[in-house]
Order: C-alpha cells, then sequence, then structure tokens
C-alpha cells in the first residue's frame, strides 16, 4: 500500500535508533496534562519564561545541544528559561499559538506554512558557516545503484516532518513540477520526526532515500562522521532562508528587546562564542522577514 504514514513504523525506527545511543537524562515536562491557562507572554512580573527547540536533531540530542545555551542567555537575562520541548514541528506551532512558549527556534517551512495564524514576529536567525541560508539534501545509501533523483521512482523514502521544508516540501514541491506527488511516485513514505532519524535509516537501508537538512547533515558530518560512512547526497537544494528564533508579539518590549541585544551579541563574548561553536553557529544576526515571504 503506497505512502504508509503508518505509527508502527514510525515507532519502530524510533526506537530502533534511538537504542543506539546514550540516552543522557533530561527534565520531562508533561504538556499533555496541563491544565492551566497561564499565559506567560502576558504576565506583568514575567518570573519565567518558556522555549522550545524544533527538533531538527532528535529531541534529546536537540535539548542537550541547546540547554547549555539557553541556560547562559537566561543568566544574562536574569530571567529563569524553562524548557517545553515537543517531538513535531506542529506541537510546537501549538504551543505558540496557545501562548504557552515565549520563544522558540522553528523550521522555516513550520514558520512559513502557519505564518499567518501564529502570534509570533522574527527575533534574530542564525549565522552558520557564514550564510542565513540553508540547503535541503536528498540522500541515499552509498551501496545504492541510485545516482539522481529520478531513480527513487518506485523506491521507499523518508521525510521528516510535515511542516519541515528541507524534510518535507522541497520534495513535494519537486514532485509538483514533475506533475506528480510522493503517494504516486514512491512505493511508500514515512516521517520519522528528526533529521538524523532520517539520515540513521538511510545509512541502515530501512529506506531507499531521504531529504534532510543540510546543517543538520553538516553538523553530524563534523560531530559523528561513522553515521554517514554508507550515505550519500544526490542532489541538494537551491538556499533557503535558515531557520528562524521567533517570539510572541505581545512579550514585554523591554524583555525582547533585551533578549535580542544578548542573541545578537553572544560572538562577542569568550562564553558565548564556546556555546555557539558547540552547535556551530557563527552568530546571531536581525532576520529579514521579507525572505520567508
Amino acid at each position: 500500500m503506497k505512502n504508509i504514514f503508518i505509527a508502527i513504523s514510525v515507532l519502530g525506527i524510533f526506537i530502533f535508533l534511538t537504542s543506539c545511543g546514550q540516552n543522557r537524562n533530561i527534565k520531562e515536562i508533561d504538556l499533555a496534562n496541563d491544565k492551566s491557562n497561564f499565559d506567560s507572554v502576558n504576565n506583568q512580573y514575567q518570573s519565567k519564561i518558556y522555549v522550545a527547540v524544533s527538533t531538527m536533531i532528535s529531541p534529546v540530542e536537540t535539548f542537550n545541544l541547546y540547554k547549555d545555551l539557553i541556560d547562559y542567555i537566561s543568566s544574562k537575562l536574569g530571567v529563569p528559561i524553562e524548557f517545553k520541548q515537543r517531538k513535531t514541528y506542529g506541537e510546537v506551532n501549538e504551543l505558540l499559538k496557545e501562548k504557552k512558549l515565549d520563544f522558540a527556534f522553528i523550521c522555516t517551512g513550520a514558520y512559513v506554512q502557519e505564518k499567518d495564524e501564529l502570534p509570533v514576529e522574527l527575533l534574530v536567525v542564525p549565522v552558520i558557516d557564514g550564510k542565513a541560508f540553508y540547503n535541503a539534501y536528498v540522500i541515499v545509501n552509498k551501496n545504492s545503484s541510485i545516482k539522481t533523483f529520478n531513480d527513487l521512482k518506485g523506491k521507499s523514502f523518508a521525510f521528516t516532518d510535515p511542516l519541515s521544508n528541507t524534510g518535507y516540501l522541497f520534495v513535494v514541491n519537486l514532485l509538483k513540477e514533475k506533475r506528480t506527488n510522493p503517494e504516486k511516485f514512491f512505493s511508500k513514505t514515512i516521517f520519522t520526526y528528526a533529521h538524523d532519524y532520517s539520515i540513521q535509516a538511510v545509512a541502515r537501508n530501512l529506506v531507499d532515500g531521504a531529504t534532510v537538512d543540510g546543517l543538520v547533515f553538516n553538523f553530524i558530518e563534523h560531530t559523528q562522521p561513522e553515521k554517514l560512512k554508507t550515505v550519500r547526497i544526490i542532489m541538494k537544494s537551491k538556499d533557503f532562508p535558515i531557520p528562524p528564533f521567533v517570539v510572541q508579539k505581545g512579550m514585554n518590549p523591554k524583555l525582547k528587546k533585551k533578549l535580542k541585544s544578548i542573541m545578537i551579541n553572544l560572538h562577542n563574548e569568550p562564553k558565548g562564542r564556546e556555546l555557539l561553536k558547540k552547535i556551530m553557529i557563527d552568530k546571531f544576526i536581525e532576520g529579514n522577514d521579507e525572505l520567508y515571504k
């Protein structure tokens, strides 16, 4: 049956892939049981603010990578910052809509697709390897005979998230140009909900191909190159505006200004540079919202 988006497949990949890594202890926040209607943005005293980072890398790795940076920003801001981490881009967007987040690092696709519905505004964007742009990579197993995107016709394929620009929308639009769609072009498709899971699915021959975030691919290439030994890039997209940091439109103006200043100046401080280097970000700069249109 074509276009298989079944929970069993995704759960199987999740369990199989995560069992290979070390699971560090992280604080779990059960938002499903959060019955409060607390609007942190409009809290006059702003005793705590909340952040989420979309899981472009696996949820545990995302938390581990960004926690130290968020803690440092919190110390500079003088306000406790708490993670409200979620698995999917859509769930992070829902938290933003419900005003249960003050700011978030979200995917370009998630920002563009739901921009009109999200009560947010652009705060800053990261510069990585000298650029505020990024690309989608279409990958296959090195031992595969697949050489071009067209060779993937009739093959199995991994997407990341329905709101992911590089992990879904890029290929959907590519197929539209070919007057087809994923259901017709591929034999089956799955969602992995993290770019590194898609990479591992290809590396382990669980699927024939995948579309992934080039930033994540490059990060893994730099930090864990052994994970890419059996992976080959067959296509790169055009440049897309990089995933942004956004804040609620109702955030206290003084708090927003201070937060923005802290993030833009991180690269000017020794500790800030050290934390940015950990996640391979050069610096943060003001973003141009027009690019996302």
